[in-house]
């Protein structure tokens, strides 16, 4: 999308992340546990429309049958910025899903995200990209690098983000049919949680992987198999607590070339690496 204002009429992109490694590092008094990871965006997501309401209502008037209004993190996070902001107006939330559930692709996250930025746009409630990630945080550990824009280096629980400049790349992402409880994954016994802290230079020298990734695949059978299948053509690797799991190429016409061959019932998508977020030119943040 370029860099250009946007209003009421426009489609507002939500893209999908991946973690390109996830190790995680320790675990805090608060039960929160502490990660190191690396957030890259693709040009694949969901979208969303906002009709401002003048009555301060707060709607999705259309959306995932699969979750509640009330508990779907667009509502959440549209009523947190104008709790927090004092905005009078309201609005009705269109959205648009195309990423799966418990895919590890920030769907949710990135919903939230769209919306903090939207919103805070269209109502001109003047809160500041860092402020916005504050709220994000509320919401999720994923939400503030959505609202950072950038591909990140993240470390703490998420929150601490750092810029990162990535080669382009495609990827072939794979959603096995499951959905995965992330809460399930952390609490595991056998989850690793005294990895290594690492340096960026250790990441681009390819020493990394994701510690939830054998827990996942012991829960569910499926990603270990669309692991497998995918590791022929190249390094793969689940993303977040799954259950997709990804392979990253060169060229795209080496991306289609693995997704015409994978099963047919397999469900994912091809999508290019970007090197920031679509919204992070919004002008007046």
């Amino acid at each position: 999308m370029e860099r250009r204002a946007l209003n009421r009429h426009d489609e507002w992109p939500a893209p999908a992340k991946l973690n390109l490694f996830l190790h995680v590092t320790g675990r805090r008094s608060d039960g929160y546990h502490e990660l190191q990871t690396l957030f890259r965006f693709l040009d694949h997501g969901d979208s969303l429309r906002f009709d401002v309401r003048s009555d301060g209502g707060i709607r999705r008037v259309s959306g995932p049958a699969e979750v509640p209004e009330d508990q779907d993190l667009v509502v959440r996070a549209a009523r947190l910025l104008q709790r927090e902001a004092g905005v009078r107006a309201g609005v009705d939330i269109h959205l648009v899903k195309r990423l799966p559930f418990g895919g590890g692709v920030g769907g949710g996250s990135s919903d939230a995200a769209t919306t903090l930025v939207a919103l805070n746009h269209l109502w001109r409630a003047g809160f500041s990209r860092e402020r916005l990630r504050a709220l994000g945080l509320q919401l999720g550990a994923d939400v503030p690098v959505f609202v950072f824009g950038r591909n990140a280096f993240a470390e703490g629980v998420g929150e601490r983000l750092q810029a990162v400049d990535l080669p382009p790349a495609w990827y072939v992402v794979l959603t096995p049919p499951v959905h995965v409880a992330t809460a399930q994954v952390f609490a595991h016994a056998d989850l690793t949680r005294d990895s290594v802290p690492i340096t960026l230079a250790t990441f681009f020298s390819g020493a990394v992987r994701n510690d939830l990734e054998g827990v996942v695949c012991s829960m569910h059978p499926e990603v270990a198999v669309a692991l497998a299948w995918l590791s022929e053509f190249g390094p793969a690797r689940m993303t977040g607590s799954g259950a997709s799991v990804f392979c990253g190429f060169a060229t795209p016409e080496q991306a289609q070339a693995v997704w015409i061959r994978k099963p047919a019932l397999w469900r994912g998508f091809v999508a290019r690496g970007l090197q920031e977020h679509p919204l992070l030119g919004l002008g007046d943040l």
